[in-house]
């Protein structure tokens, strides 16, 4: 659903496939506004705070707003789940600390969090009154 300002506010199910389709719809906004320029970034944000999402509330409902204001454009995912996202402590990574292992291969992951604050500008979370809450990324183009 868009709105007049051209914020956009979409329900997605929580699945892998949120992920694709939140992709896509932010995309096409972000083109339409002139903003492909911050494309990747925007993008690569959106897919993490959406995987976050899905993966803390499968085949529940989440919602990716889409929009901007004089101070940049925001990039919002609201989900259900009550707890606020905590990112794991910063590390320096080397492949060494990995486990590349078949078995362990998709263990690894969970810094999503520190890729959004190193991409935006600003970044939280905020507790929705009607309950969930929104994690939220400011990108200034």
């Amino acid at each position: 659903m868009a709105t007049a300002a051209g914020e956009m506010i979409i329900p997605l199910m929580g699945s892998a496939a949120a992920v694709g389709m939140a992709r896509t719809l932010a995309g096409a906004r972000f083109h339409k506004w002139g903003y492909s320029h911050i494309l990747d970034d925007a993008l690569l944000i959106v897919s993490e705070l959406v995987t976050n999402a899905a993966q803390r509330t499968p085949c529940a409902e989440l919602r990716l707003q889409v929009s901007r204001d004089a101070h940049g454009v925001i990039i919002a995912v609201w989900d259900g789940a009550p707890d606020l996202p905590h990112a794991k402590p910063k590390v320096e990574l080397t492949l060494e600390d990995l486990d590349l292992s078949k078995e362990a291969f998709d263990d690894n992951g969970g810094w999503g969090l520190h890729i959004v604050q190193a991409l935006s500008a600003a970044c939280g979370a905020t507790r929705d009154p009607g309950g969930g809450k929104w994690v939220w990324a400011r990108i200034i183009p």
